[in-house]
């Protein structure tokens, strides 16, 4: 498609150095990393040096015609905040970047666009209690970029976050944790009117399935008719989601089906995010042959 596309979840990260469970992740090489005690593929194994860099995800954003991307931020990766500001540096006009919240340390605003909350991983899983960053990205018109954990755990907490901050922009990620039960009722967050809901993941939640992901094409339509497509946002999860399927494929099941008319593709790859992340794109990126 001819449209301009932004890529609403993408991960980065110089050195991989995080945790789950109380247990540390790191790279083993060929793209492997120990994941709390088990060997995982973590990345495509043609990152032979488990740098998950800027560079390889631009190449990646180039040849699939992306036009933009935001980075977030997960605590399995470890705090990525200084390699983020590098990459923006160097990419200033293709990406926006996400500092790290975590509830032992402070938190940074200055030069990064948003915040991003795992808050599926939160000791207090009750998002009033962390009122005070959501408070100072609405202060500092920031947005807020959010995991929330699985159903509707925790709708009613962040249902009193947007009532207390109005004005606070939330991108609720994985697309509401499409399937586990509840799901829709994290996608009825975005009825509000700083609400919007990506898709990161979404490929990976669909995994089973695999491409052409018709399952994922329905939930994107349910979700629709839950909030409407102007505030449905597609997220490729790279590089995770890169290790059975290529970054282009991650794009071309909305391209080709043809479940959502044209107008509503366009939206959805990159229309609603160019007005809610403040990129300024005025073209698509420009299609190259390849060899086949």
């Amino acid at each position: 498609m001819n449209c301009i596309k932004i890529d609403a979840h993408v991960h980065l990260w110089a050195k991989q150095q995080g945790i789950v469970g109380g247990r540390p992740v790191y790279s083993v090489g060929n793209g492997k990393a120990d994941f709390g005690g088990e060997i995982r593929q973590m990345m495509p194994p043609y990152m032979d040096d488990n740098r998950n860099s800027a560079e390889r995800l631009i190449a990646n954003m180039d040849y699939a015609r992306v036009n933009g991307a935001v980075i977030t931020q997960e605590y399995i990766d470890g705090n990525q905040d200084m390699y983020l500001l590098l990459s923006k540096e160097k990419y200033r006009d293709r990406l926006r970047i996400c500092s790290l919240y975590e509830e032992h340390d402070d938190f940074r605003v200055d030069d990064f666009d948003g915040i991003k909350i795992c808050a599926g991983r939160l000791k207090n899983q009750d998002l009033r209690a962390h009122m005070e960053v959501f408070k100072k990205a609405e202060r500092f018109g920031k947005f807020v970029s959010i995991d929330m954990a699985d159903g509707d755990a925790q709708v009613e907490s962040m249902q009193a976050v947007i009532d207390e901050c109005p004005d606070l922009r939330v991108a609720i990620g994985h697309f509401g944790m499409v399937t586990t039960e509840g799901w829709e009722r994290q996608i009825a967050l975005a009825k509000n009117k700083n609400v919007y809901i990506e898709s990161g993941g979404l490929t990976w939640l669909f995994h089973k399935e695999f491409y052409p992901y018709p399952s994922a094409v329905d939930a994107i339509l349910t979700a629709r008719d839950i909030c409407g497509m102007d505030k449905l946002m597609w997220g490729s999860d790279y590089p995770r989601t890169m290790t059975d399927i290529t970054y282009i494929m991650a794009v071309r099941f909305i391209e080709e089906t043809d479940k959502l008319t044209e107008a509503e593709k366009q939206a959805f790859l990159g229309g609603n995010a160019m007005r809610f992340y403040g990129f300024d794109f005025k073209e698509p990126m420009p299609f190259i042959d390849n060899m086949l």
